[in-house]
């Protein structure tokens, strides 16, 4: 069951989206889905949560779009966020809540049919995704979703993870580049970062959506931001 939740305070537009998707739906032959459509950033900050998708306005009423993210969020929430906006450049403040993907009004059926693509290939490597480590004769299965950032002390490599627990095994850090999704990128010698979690990148440091700090190399943040860039889109430059 794929739960999906509308926002945005033009019921008209809450109308379109829900059209636009029933139709992608139904084009797929799709059943196993529902839709909770909400007027306002407050009532779904107010609801249940766990969305696997929300399609959120930026330009409403306070708490706006980009507010209602931030305090999705810090409350722990990762559905897929895709942004509902009139102006383009207003996706760029979009980094600091980990979108997915955004969408101009008024609605073109080609963008949303490949935002609805992506969206879906996103939630199926989020669903089966997994590496194995191995410590001595045991092993642990880690989700990929899970992993927040690797880190590199010695000849060890330590999984931080969305709960805040960490793993260390044994092993190269070449080695677990290549196991892993493009979700991941490297954005110093000894830090793989999952872009999920990424909030930006400033004076050599990667801002991470729990509060936490990684270094990145100098000559890796111009290809951290169009990494950043090319994992909310899901499409190259």
């Amino acid at each position: 069951m794929i739960t999906f939740a509308i926002c945005d305070d033009e019921p008209l537009m809450v109308q379109a989206l829900a059209s636009h998707l029933a139709n992608y739906m139904g084009e797929h032959s799709i059943t196993a889905y529902s839709v909770r459509c909400f007027s306002s950033g407050r009532a779904l900050s107010k609801s249940n949560g766990g969305f696997d998708v929300i399609f959120l306005d930026i330009q409403m009423e306070q708490p706006d779009g980009m507010e209602t993210a931030r305090l999705l969020r810090q409350r722990g929430d990762h559905s897929l966020l895709v942004f509902v906006t009139v102006l383009k450049e207003l996706v760029f403040d979009a980094f600091q809540v980990e979108a997915y993907d955004y969408l101009l009004k008024p609605l073109d059926s080609a963008h949303f049919k490949r935002t609805m693509d992506r969206v879906l290939r996103a939630l199926d490597q989020r669903g089966a995704a997994n590496i194995v480590i191995q410590r001595g004769t045991g092993c642990e299965v880690v989700p990929l979703s899970e992993l927040v950032y690797c880190e590199v002390l010695g000849r060890k490599i330590y999984l931080h993870k969305q709960d805040g627990t960490v793993s260390g095994y044994y092993d190269k850090l070449e080695d677990l580049e290549r196991r892993v999704d493009g979700r991941f990128f490297k954005c110093h010698r000894s830090y793989l970062v999952n872009l999920d979690y990424v909030r930006g990148c400033q004076d050599g440091q990667v801002m991470l959506s729990q509060g936490e700090r990684i270094p990145a190399s100098r000559l890796r943040e111009r290809e951290l931001t169009q990494a950043l860039l090319r994992h909310m889109r899901g499409r190259d430059f």
